[in-house]
């Protein structure tokens, strides 16, 4: 009788032990997730400091920090969301650890927005809503305040729900949204609307053909050549070369053009130069690189290592050049206007702003960017590096042709665009190839049975295979075929609705947000 009420009182306490165990288990767990947004909470408390430090003496000190703080978390959510685009096919090709992609994109960020991203914001401050139509300073304030804060937030959603979106898109939104609450639509250039909206389709259907078409020429060119290496050697080197020359009209166009004045002729001059150099500097990379490589796919990858990982970096560079005026675009707008009291002249960016930008993209990209980058990298299609280069070669060319056009295109949308393209395309080129294939195993049953009455029969179900009349036989049915999609349509179906509702999600919240404050004040 003892022995069995101590067993009881064991089993009983190794139960209450276990509940303890998984409960700690569970604390250590919600501690870690727990500590991203705390690290966040830190960083915005020192945005404010650090601003209340440049801005002390202003009248109107307090709209500053309050602003600033608002600034840093946009640049938090773009480091977020945006970033991710960059890196992501690299992480996707396994070029890079998610680790090394954090801390090149996060060095390379901060290079791109404090070198090359000083570049004014009039087009954010004055290039949406007409000067005359805000001729009041606490209006503008409020007015830029809104669209601050409304298009933190909706980035902050579409990270949430992983979806990577346009945050000039966002900005541009949450601007209109503010504007119209603040003085009516016609003080909106439905123009520049327009081309906005354009670019909703124009930027990933331009960035997935571009990519499909160099996975296709390198499929045709390299990967089914019966020498393979050779092949490369000839190839490949011209292509790094082509990216080479992309990425450094890129860089001059979305980054340099803010510390010097480039023209039409300089760009192409300095991506001719950075062809030529490139391509004779490849083809000794690429030999070398080659030497005793077996001749087979897994092989060819190796190649496009070196390159990708660059692309991962120079792009990050541009980014940061670029789109850091997202995040502090409207805020120094509000620091000149509380300070100068005056909405009509031209806004520049205080390099204390433009530090909040770019520590904040890095710090966002740190703490919260993993999701995304693996969202674009692995899980809409699968990439590796040959795959990966292609996205980022069309990134920066379809940038490059679209400047060239003056078509109003979003970089998000055209490195995610060309994350689809060249799924899509590896879905047409499976299905073709495997027609294909039948259809010569066919024509041979009919070269071997020509003398025998199934040439008819053998016909036409050869041409019905090539017309998709007729499943294949020992490959999975249409409807199982549909389930083996190589690009995840809920993945497709998410990030585009989050595009196409991206302008007036920031609108409407920008609306409220500034109604809020005009009653408020």
């Amino acid at each position: 009788m003892a022995e069995t009420t101590f067993r009881t009182r064991k089993d009983t306490l190794d139960k209450d032990l276990d509940k303890l165990v998984h409960v700690e288990e569970a604390t250590i767990l919600l501690s870690r997730r727990l500590v991203a947004p705390g690290l966040a909470l830190l960083f915005l408390a020192l945005v404010a400091v650090f601003s209340a430090i440049f801005t002390g003496g202003e009248p109107r000190a307090l709209i500053i920090v309050a602003a600033a703080a608002i600034g840093g978390y946009m640049a938090l959510n773009i480091g977020a969301n945006d970033v991710a685009n960059n890196v992501g096919p690299a992480v996707g090709a396994k070029a890079l650890t998610i680790g090394g992609a954090l801390v090149i994109a996060a060095i390379f960020e901060s290079a791109g927005a404090l070198i090359a991203g000083g570049d004014v914001v009039d087009t954010i401050a004055k290039g949406i809503i007409a000067p005359s139509a805000v001729s009041d300073p606490s209006v503008f304030i409020r007015l830029m305040l809104a669209a601050l804060v409304s298009s933190a937030l909706w980035v902050n959603v579409a990270t949430w729900i992983g979806a990577p979106v346009s945050t000039t898109h966002a900005v541009v939104g949450g601007v209109v949204g503010a504007g119209i609450a603040a003085v009516g639509p016609l003080a909106v250039d439905w123009t520049e609307m327009g081309r906005i909206a354009a670019s909703w389709v124009i930027s990933p259907l331009l960035g997935g053909l571009v990519a499909a078409l160099f996975l296709a020429f390198v499929k045709d060119r390299i990967v089914y050549r019966s020498d393979k290496i050779a092949a490369a050697r000839k190839w490949v080197p011209l292509l790094i070369a082509i990216m080479a020359g992309s990425f450094a009209a890129y860089l001059a166009t979305k980054g340099l053009n803010h510390l010097v004045d480039l023209g039409a002729l300089h760009v192409a001059m300095i991506g001719v130069g950075a062809f030529l150099l490139t391509w004779w500097l490849a083809q000794g990379h690429v030999r070398r690189t080659s030497v005793g490589l077996e001749n087979r796919n897994q092989s060819l990858r190796k190649l496009f290592n070196l390159p990708l990982i660059i692309s991962a970096a120079l792009l990050s560079f541009a980014h940061g050049a670029n789109d850091v005026a997202n995040a502090v675009g409207p805020l120094a707008a509000i620091v000149h206007t509380a300070t100068a009291n005056d909405v009509t002249a031209e806004v520049g960016i205080p390099f204390w702003v433009m530090i909040i930008g770019a520590i904040g993209i890095s710090a966002g990209l740190m703490l919260f960017g993993s999701r995304l980058i693996r969202m674009v990298g692995e899980q809409i299609t699968k990439l590796n590096p040959i795959r990966a280069f292609c996205v980022a070669l069309s990134a920066a060319i379809t940038v490059i042709v679209a400047s060239w056009f003056g078509l109003p295109v979003s970089s998000t949308h055209i490195a995610v665009g060309a994350v689809f393209g060249v799924g899509f395309y590896r879905e047409w080129y499976t299905a073709h190839s495997k027609r294909r294939r039948l259809y010569i195993e066919r024509k041979k049953e009919l070269w071997r049975a020509e003398r025998g009455n199934r040439i008819p029969d053998l016909l036409e179900t050869a041409e019905d295979a090539i017309a998709e009349k007729v499943e294949i036989p020992g490959q999975p049915s249409s409807e199982e075929a549909r389930r083996r999609k190589l690009v995840r349509r809920a993945h497709v179906t998410t990030i585009v609705a989050a595009w196409i509702t991206t302008v007036p999600a920031s609108a409407l919240l920008a609306a409220a947000v500034f109604l809020a404050l005009d009653a408020v004040s």
